[in-house]
């Protein structure tokens, strides 16, 4: 007998249409003020969808947009791309700020928490990009630090992030952090048993955020990303893509998913 019995829901009938690109609706260029004035941080911004939310946020007119990843070199080569997006939006340029940070270093998270306080002295948004994603093997067949470095990652560096960075964020502004996951979450794949579960892991944390700073907190959001290719996606729309996240088709294979996952 097949297992699980039933296909697990992916919610790929959650709405009537699928959609496959930016639309009006979710334009963060054609949709004002849009994030006038806003400062964010992202993480895990150097490539693939980090770099794509960051390219977003500036056509969608945030004032502030600090970008992490595991490099400087990394982080700077994202710069220009956000500074030329914002002004072809028609947009102010924006203050950028490159950090290196490694999610998995209580030090590097520091560090950029403080950094951000003293530069900026607020934060509007967070969004917890980076993650980590391990090959998909049977149990008996993987590599146990390799499986365990995925929860440290997608799920370790997100508490990390989130708890350094909450105090600069209830002292004013939007109160918004937003958890990128994947409709992994809600699969049940072969050889998935790390990445999947940290995934729904991350579904749940958001939840008690809320919980704990029900009072406090804007909002706290998980994303289900499904992407064909991060190749394919296109960076005008992630910064709205939160407020419609039925995007996308299937999700990326370990393949062309390692681009986007690592930071």
């Amino acid at each position: 007998m097949p297992y699980p019995p039933s296909p697990p829901n992916l919610g790929a009938t959650f709405t009537a249409t699928l959609r496959h690109d930016t639309y009006p609706a979710i334009d963060p260029a054609s949709n004002k003020p849009g994030c006038g004035g806003k400062s964010v941080l992202i993480t895990g911004a150097g490539k693939g969808l980090g770099r794509s939310i960051a390219i977003s946020y500036a056509r969608a007119g945030a004032s502030h947009i600090a970008m992490t990843a595991r490099s400087l070199l990394e982080a700077e080569s994202v710069c220009a791309e956000v500074v030329e997006a914002a002004i072809c939006a028609g947009e102010y340029k924006p203050q950028v700020l490159p950090l290196v940070m490694d999610v998995c270093d209580p030090g590097s998270i520091d560090i950029t928490a403080s950094t951000i306080g003293d530069v900026w002295g607020r934060l509007d948004i967070l969004i917890n990009n980076a993650a980590y994603l391990a090959p998909f093997v049977p149990m008996a067949d993987g590599d146990e630090v390799d499986w365990w470095r995925t929860w440290e990652v997608n799920v370790r560096g997100v508490y990390c992030v989130t708890k350094a960075l909450l105090p600069l964020m209830l002292q004013g502004g939007e109160k918004t952090v937003i958890n990128l996951t994947s409709t992994g979450a809600l699969a049940l794949t072969p050889g998935a048993s790390a990445y999947q579960p940290s995934k729904l892991a991350v579904m749940r944390l958001s939840e008690y955020l809320m919980v704990d700073y029900i009072d406090q907190v804007s909002q706290s959001t998980t994303v289900l990303i499904a992407l064909k290719s991060v190749r394919s996606f296109e960076p005008s729309g992630a910064a709205q893509l939160f407020r419609s996240p039925c995007f996308g088709t299937n999700e990326p294979s370990p393949a062309n998913a390692r681009s986007y996952c690592q930071g």
